[in-house]
């Protein structure tokens, strides 16, 4: 295993907080990802499913979770469910986990094999009166593949049609969004390693490389330190490029005067971070790429400071376009007549500010929270102004992640990443 996983403890509060919230006489399943399939016999390297492993720890397909609160039979209350290994397994695959294992990594005393599965859910099945079936609900998702999880939802319902069936996903939103300090440690450990990309990144650059060659130099430093690789697919994107806001194709040829927006971030352990740094491909700023950049990072650092408790995300965002507005007109981009005029459905910034500025993030770069509840303390949230300008060829994103607080302002998890115009330049100053 490349990363370190977090004690049994954490996983054990997170399913404790989960069936807190079950309806009685209920059980919930939860199931890994599938292997994808790219054709002949090649697939997609692995990810598990993030709700399995928020509340078990297990990084491996093909395993299942139950849990029965209720149960009559206080074993059944937790029952974890695994591919079984096999010697033909260990040397074609490797090690898979054991039973022993599954339970000092998850704190579940129940371990079965995958092939009893569908025999004792029966029999649990007729012992309760609910099934809490987990749906993906996340604002962002568009899923176009049948999942595991979409085939035991319909397998479940041909053989429990008396039942009545809940939905897990409006508790893992809440709980998720939550973090619990160990799960803030792994995504430092993220930024850490984003960090350290960036600061490679910065030595490296140079007018005449491609767009992927900074990729790779980012792929490079999260490998060696222990990240599976990129937490979502990168953007880096070469001067106007970077007006493309979610440029993945990274080919382009990086020219002196461009400014390269790198949207990057690793993952450590499942966990995410997510960065957004603009540098000088030459080194140097241009006098107004300078003045550009200066003004989101004002915004940036003033929308920071208002994630706190009680928070609604859309109240935020307004006010963080209001702030934007006043920058925009700075810089010559919009009038106090464009104001005046706007359309209240789209307000004239977002001429030049299209996005949200803020989401909630952690095991999902774009993670589990309902934005249009209040903002609690252990959220953690990114904080990504930017101004686009196409017709100057210039795009500047700035981004950060933050741990609101109880009280106070919110911790900033990429403190240690350079990100004024003065810390930038310096550091490309000293390239080899």
């Amino acid at each position: 295993m490349r990363y370190e996983p977090l004690p049994a403890s954490l996983y054990k509060k997170n399913r404790q907080k989960f069936m807190a919230q079950m309806k009685p006489k209920s059980i919930a399943v939860f199931n890994s990802n599938d292997i994808y399939p790219v054709s002949a016999d090649s697939t997609l390297p692995f990810a598990q499913h993030r709700d399995i492993f928020y509340l078990t720890g297990v990084d491996q397909e093909e395993s299942i979770l139950l849990l029965f609160p209720d149960a009559p039979d206080p074993n059944n209350r937790e029952i974890l469910f695994l591919k079984e290994t096999n010697d033909h397994i260990k040397v074609w695959e490797g090690e898979k986990l054991t039973k022993e294992k599954a339970t000092e990594l998850t704190g579940i005393k129940n371990v079965h094999w995958l092939q009893d599965f569908d025999a004792l859910l029966k029999k649990l099945a007729f012992q309760a009166e609910n099934i809490y079936i987990n749906t993906n609900e996340h604002y962002r998702a568009s899923t176009e593949v049948e999942t595991r999880e979409d085939r035991f939802i319909k397998k479940a319902k041909a053989l429990f049609p008396g039942h009545q069936f809940e939905r897990s996903n409006p508790i893992l939103q809440r709980l998720r969004s939550v973090k619990e300090p160990e799960e803030i440690a792994q995504i430092q450990k993220a930024c850490n390693i984003t960090e350290a990309g960036f600061r490679r990144v910065l030595d490296k650059v140079r007018p005449g490389m491609k767009e992927y060659e900074l990729e790779a130099e980012f792929a490079h430093e999260f490998l060696r330190r222990g990240s599976r690789g990129f937490a979502y697919t990168p953007i880096i994107a070469t001067g106007p490029n970077a007006n493309v806001l979610h440029y993945i194709q990274n080919d382009a040829e990086i020219k002196d005067g461009d400014l390269i927006l790198l949207d990057v971030g690793a993952e450590y352990g499942n966990w995410s971070s997510d960065m957004t740094r603009c540098v000088p491909a030459n080194g140097k700023f241009s006098p107004r790429q300078k003045e550009v950049y200066e003004a989101v990072l004002r915004v940036k650092d003033a929308a920071a400071k208002m994630l706190k408790p009680g928070v609604i995300w859309a109240e935020y965002q307004d006010k963080v376009g209001r702030i934007m507005e006043r920058e925009l007109i700075k810089l010559g981009l919009l009038t106090e007549e464009d104001i005046k005029n706007e359309n209240p459905d789209w307000p004239a910034y977002k001429k030049y500010f299209m996005h949200g500025t803020s989401h909630h993030m952690g095991l999902d770069t774009h993670d589990y929270g309902i934005l249009e509840e209040p903002m609690q303390a252990g959220m953690v949230f990114t904080v990504e102004p930017g101004i686009y300008i196409p017709e100057e060829g210039i795009g500047v994103r700035i981004e950060d992640d933050y741990v609101i607080q109880e009280e106070g302002e919110p911790v900033n998890l990429m403190k240690n990443i350079p990100i004024t115009v003065e810390e930038i330049e310096a550091l490309m100053a000293k390239r080899q």
